[in-house]
């Protein structure tokens, strides 16, 4: 369980990372901001699920 909260957890900061990136920093569109953010939560699972496999 507790492997499954910290995969959640590193994957919503590092999606709502990029997307505040992506809308504020870069001015980019809310369409483009969601696609970026999706694509990066994603990675950012996959990196937290092979570290918790460790």
């Amino acid at each position: 369980m507790r492997k499954y909260r910290y995969v959640a957890l590193h994957t919503v900061v590092a999606a709502a990372f990029i997307f505040t990136l992506q809308r504020f920093a870069f001015g980019a569109t809310l369409e483009t901001s969601l696609l970026w953010a999706i694509v990066f939560g994603i990675m950012a699972a996959g990196l937290a699920v092979m570290q918790a496999n460790r």
